[in-house]
């Protein structure tokens, strides 16, 4: 008998209003520039947004990703793991479920600002095909770092 997979013990679900204080937790512990409460609840109205979570069945909220929906494109905003929730493929399993997301809804594209200093997320976007299309100078106001401009291009269906 194998063991129980992961992607069982987990699911990804739209968020709710009663998930923000679990997102906020991630967001404040993840970026030097944290996200308001009231943008993410903003984000909950927009029909092109989609606030998406990772849940631990039986548990709570380890992972989200923040996307919109504009006529043929995707745009990731945010994405980010919990720290005592790394490293256990979350980020993987929430850009599998994005890239799912572009292909039911027709898109050409993936696109995404990445920190320059963010090696990491830089190499889990090369992983999943995204490729570096420009850099947007002094992007993060709270550091003046440049953001790397990333595209994925979906093939057409």
């Amino acid at each position: 008998m194998g063991t129980p997979s992961r992607a069982r013990r987990f699911e990804i679900l739209p968020a709710r209003v009663q998930d923000i204080d679990e997102v906020m937790e991630i967001e404040r512990l993840s970026f030097k520039a944290p996200w308001t409460r009231q943008v993410f609840l903003e984000e909950l109205q927009r029909d092109w947004a989609h606030l998406d979570v990772v849940r631990e069945r039986g548990g709570g909220v380890v992972a989200f990703l923040n996307h919109w929906l504009v006529r043929d494109e995707v745009h990731i905003l945010n994405i980010a793991t919990h720290p005592d929730a790394r490293r256990h493929a979350h980020a993987e399993r929430l850009m599998r479920h994005v890239i799912e997301f572009a292909h039911a809804h027709r898109c050409r594209v993936i696109t995404l600002e990445v920190r320059r200093s963010n090696y990491a997320a830089i190499h889990l976007y090369r992983r999943f095909g995204f490729r570096p299309v420009g850099v947007r100078p002094n992007y993060y106001a709270e550091d003046g770092e440049d953001a790397i401009v990333m595209l994925l291009d979906l093939d057409p269906e």
